[in-house]
């Protein structure tokens, strides 16, 4: 979960006096989440050796190791062998949010069956991402993986926390490689809706940060412990 620095895997960052990871691991608890599958990459010890098995944080982990980075599609694949057949919540590793969106995405998708739910934010640069189009009910219509810069029309972004039904792995699994020769998680979905599947957004009422770069670890440990203190309930 989440690419590294040259130091430290991403999850590991320190946030708010806590690795990035144990925020995405107590958040998805208080939804009611008890079973997690990590998929690591090649620092993968460093992040097993302090989450453990999840004891202390009063959860159950178990480890899949990506050997070579292959994207985040080929990731979900190999969390599968993990997974029991039934809807599963997923972050990326590096994505920081304010924890009670995780149990809003769970309410959501408790109300309203889909086959995916993405977390969808705004950000300055819409070609950052995966652009997504929705209409006004949620429901996505596109979602283009890094659209070449000034073709995107929408102000939403694809913001890393998603509920699937296991069909996604129907989807990752017959994938082409991106150019880059990575097998990435908004291409699965963006087949989901060209089949005309049921994939709906909740966009993030609240803090968000891709914890990608110095400047946005900076701000995520500025910002971020004073959104805690303050925040209020995700209304979904």
């Amino acid at each position: 979960m989440g690419a590294l620095t040259d130091a430290c895997p991403k999850p590991l960052l320190p946030v708010a006096g806590r690795p990035l990871i144990e925020h995405i691991i107590t958040g998805f608890a208080a939804a009611g989440v008890g079973d997690f599958v990590i998929v690591t990459g090649y620092r993968g010890a460093q992040i097993e050796a302090v989450l453990s098995d999840g004891a202390r944080l009063g959860v159950r982990i178990v480890y899949q190791r990506q050997e070579r980075a292959e994207g985040t599609a080929r990731a979900v694949l190999l969390a599968r062998n993990a997974l029991t057949p039934a809807p599963f919540a997923l972050s990326w590793g590096d994505i920081l949010v304010q924890p009670e969106l995780y149990a809003a995405m769970v309410r959501q998708f408790s109300r309203q069956p889909c086959d995916a739910l993405l977390a969808i934010n705004t950000v300055d640069d819409p070609w950052a991402g995966a652009a997504v189009y929705v209409e006004p009910d949620g429901r996505v219509t596109n979602l283009i993986e890094k659209p070449p810069r000034g073709t995107s029309t929408t102000r939403w972004n694809c913001a890393g926390v998603f509920v699937f039904d296991p069909v996604i792995f129907d989807y990752a699994a017959r994938l082409q490689p991106s150019s880059r020769g990575e097998y990435e998680l908004p291409q699965a979905i963006a087949a989901m809706v060209a089949d005309g599947r049921r994939v709906f957004s909740l966009p993030i009422d609240g803090f968000w940060s891709d914890v990608g770069t110095p400047a946005d670890l900076q701000r995520a440990q500025h910002e971020f412990p004073a959104r805690l203190d303050g925040q209020t309930e995700h209304r979904a």
